[in-house]
């Protein structure tokens, strides 16, 4: 008599009791098939798991209840189901309720067509969600694990979506924060430490005044709060000899990437007017820095972005194009392609030709003066990794300079005290 097929879908980033016990009872039904989903799949609705589908894999296989694991590569379990038309699905009865309730409903209606049966055990109780994510998280803030985190998502997502953070509260608004849209939760994938609001924040002009251990004593507060990846702003990395210093310091404190510009001279921000004395390195020499980067590593999962600033120094779409390939062809793992035009079109330009090109690798986008665009359009572009990069020191600034402005006008803080957040509010923000 042909064993019946029993289908159990698992994320299993962390394997607990509630996940043995559901096996258990898959087993008894018959031969169990663990659709185990991927990485992308996982990502589509929360964090990237701590393990990866290759880890993750090798633990459910050596259980013994479990025959055999496949992937599952959506939320859906539907095409899976279609493949392997298993007599039985097992999943405890807690996805009656909430974001799982219409996939449970997939579920029953295409068992129908062979007439398979959901089988619900009741969900296992005194297992603490809030344990396993704190382990999970304990795990990933480790500088070993989150140095990949970015690259991870960069082969993950769609978009990876990356917000400016300049002080510890920042980074905690980044790691916290998630916003309900069509049934999933959002949220911000990482943070931007910037030169320009890092100097901004401590009152000094954006022009490499603020020096390097300066820099990492503040990325190094912000990492201690938090759990996701961070890409470092390098400016022009300095001197070649100066590169494996600053990479080495970067891997230690757990940063997932540089972001290096190939501008020389004394640091002028990108976004102002006037560019007249504004120069590039000779793209041999700043493709000899990031081969200097590459060489200096540790990790490999520790990413490599090159900022291109032709368009912003006025030399045009075939000077960028050349840059890009070179490059590339040195080991930059990204490029990020600068733009102050008010709409997308030079940096979508730049992507159109640049995707014909063998050495095409990911491409970044830092929407500064260009706010109208729509990430799906980035990606549609091609885009893979979008960084808000200062919008909110932006935004801190007229807030607090309001709220001064009423303190002085009223002499007292009253009337302000509707418009700001609670003090409790503050102090539960920050765990003891």
């Amino acid at each position: 008599m042909k064993k019946k097929i029993v289908y159990v879908g698992l994320s299993a980033d962390i394997i607990h009791e509630g996940h043995i016990n559901i096996l258990k009872i898959a087993k008894s039904y018959g031969t169990v098939v663990v659709g185990l989903l991927t990485d992308e799949a996982i990502a589509s609705y929360k964090n990237i798991p701590h393990l990866n589908f290759k880890r993750r894999k090798i633990i459910i296989q050596n259980i013994k209840y479990v025959k055999k694991v496949i992937p599952q590569n959506t939320l859906d379990y539907v095409p899976n189901l279609n493949l392997i038309k298993p007599d039985y699905v097992v999943h405890g009865d807690d996805w009656k309720k909430g974001v799982q309730k219409k996939t449970r409903q997939r579920v029953i209606q295409t068992l129908k067509k062979w007439s398979g049966k959901l089988i619900e055990p009741r969900y296992t109780k005194n297992i603490s969600s809030t344990i396993i994510k704190n382990k999970i998280l304990e795990l990933s803030a480790q500088p070993q694990n989150r140095i990949s985190l970015l690259k991870r998502l960069m082969l993950s997502k769609d978009i990876v979506r990356i917000l400016e953070s300049h002080n510890s509260l920042t980074g905690l608004i980044i790691e916290n924060l998630k916003v309900a849209k069509k049934n999933k939760d959002i949220e911000f994938d990482g943070m931007w430490s910037s030169s320009l609001t890092d100097s901004a924040t401590k009152g000094k002009p954006d022009n490499s005044s603020v020096d390097f251990s300066a820099r990492v004593n503040s990325l190094n507060d912000m990492m201690d709060v938090t759990t996701k990846p961070l890409i470092f702003d390098a400016d022009n990395g300095g001197q070649l000899e100066h590169l494996p210093f600053l990479v080495r310091s970067l891997e230690r404190s757990g940063v997932s990437a540089l972001i290096m510009e190939d501008k020389i001279g004394l640091k002028k921000n990108s976004l102002f007017k006037d560019q007249k004395n504004t120069k590039q390195d000779k793209p041999e020499l700043f493709a000899k820095k990031i081969r200097q980067i590459c060489n200096s590593r540790n990790s490999n999962d520790f990413l490599v972005i090159a900022r291109i600033e032709s368009f912003i120094v006025g030399k045009g779409l075939k000077d960028a194009i050349m840059r890009a390939e070179i490059y590339s062809k040195a080991g930059a793992d990204a490029i990020l392609i600068h733009s102050k035009e008010k709409t997308p079109a030079e940096i979508f330009s730049f992507a159109k030709e640049f995707k014909k090109s063998k050495n095409f690798v990911p491409l970044v986008s830092v929407p500064s003066t260009y706010s109208k665009v729509y990430e799906k359009d980035l990606i549609k572009n091609g885009f893979k990794l979008v960084i808000y990069a200062n919008q909110l020191l932006r935004a801190a600034y007229p807030a607090m300079v309001s709220t001064a402005k009423t303190i002085l006008t009223n002499s007292r803080a009253f009337e302000i005290d509707k418009k700001i957040i609670p003090i409790k509010q503050i102090i539960n923000l920050i765990k003891e």
